[in-house]
C-alpha cells in the first residue's frame, strides 16, 4: 500500500508499479540491482546516500530520474536518501518533461517561467519539502561534490564524460531520449511513456534496497 503522504493523483499513478516489474528485462534488472546494492550498503552503514542523476543537458531524463528516485525513497521509507541531477552542460528543465511529470501527479511550480533557465519547485507528498530544480552542470555547487553515486541516464553523457569528479561509484542506466518526438503527434505519448518507464525502474531499485 502506498504511504498516505503521497499526493492522491501520484499515489494512483504509482500503485501498479510493482506489478509492472516483469516488463523489465533480466539484464536490465541486474544493472538496476547494482545501484540497489550500492544504496543498501550506504544504508547499512547509516550513511547518507547521495544520488546524482546525469544526462547531457539536464533537461529531461535526469530530472525525471531525480524525482522518481526521491518519490520511491519516500514510498519505501528510505529517509536518508538524497537525490540530485545535473548535466555535462546546462540548458533548461524542458517544459515537455515538466508537463509529463505533472500529468503523473507531481506538483511542479515555476518561480519564473520567463527566463532562459527557469527555477522550478517540485513536491510529491504532503510532508515533502519542495525540491528546487533547474538545469545545471553535474558539479554545480548545489550538487554533492564527493561521496555520491553518478547515475548516467544518457549514453552521450556516459560516453562523453568518462570521469565524474567526486563520484565514489558510477552506474550506466541509459534511457531513450523523448526529445526525438518533440513537436510531433506522438510528443505527449512518448514523454508519458518515458516518465512511466523511468518511474518503474527507479521503484524497482528502491524495492531491492
Amino acid at each position: 500500500m502506498m504511504p498516505p503522504n503521497l499526493f492522491v493523483q501520484l499515489e494512483n499513478y504509482c500503485q501498479n508499479f510493482e506489478s509492472e516489474f516483469h516488463f523489465i528485462s533480466e539484464n536490465r534488472k541486474k544493472q538496476l540491482e547494482e545501484l540497489a546494492q550500492y544504496i543498501s550498503q550506504k544504508q547499512k552503514n547509516n550513511q547518507p546516500t547521495r544520488l546524482n542523476v546525469i544526462c547531457t543537458h539536464n533537461s529531461r531524463r535526469s530530472h525525471i530520474g531525480q524525482l522518481w528516485l526521491a518519490a520511491a525513497a519516500l514510498f519505501y521509507k528510505k529517509n536518508t536518501i538524497h537525490t540530485f541531477s545535473g548535466g555535462t552542460e546546462a540548458t533548461a528543465f524542458n517544459h515537455r518533461s515538466v508537463a509529463a511529470l505533472r500529468r503523473a501527479g507531481f506538483e511542479i511550480v515555476a518561480a519564473d517561467s520567463n527566463v532562459e533557465n527557469p527555477i522550478y519547485f517540485s513536491t510529491f507528498g504532503f510532508s515533502h519539502t519542495p525540491t528546487k530544480m533547474f538545469s545545471k552542470k553535474y558539479d554545480h555547487a548545489e550538487n554533492p561534490q564527493k561521496e555520491f553515486a553518478a547515475i548516467m541516464v544518457c549514453s552521450d553523457a556516459d560516453e562523453g564524460c568518462p570521469v565524474i569528479l567526486g563520484a565514489e561509484n558510477r552506474f550506466a542506466l541509459t534511457f531513450d531520449d523523448p526529445k526525438h518526438f518533440d513537436d510531433t503527434d506522438l510528443e505527449s505519448e512518448k514523454y508519458d511513456e518515458r516518465v512511466r518507464q523511468i518511474g518503474r525502474e527507479m521503484f524497482y531499485v528502491m524495492s531491492k534496497v
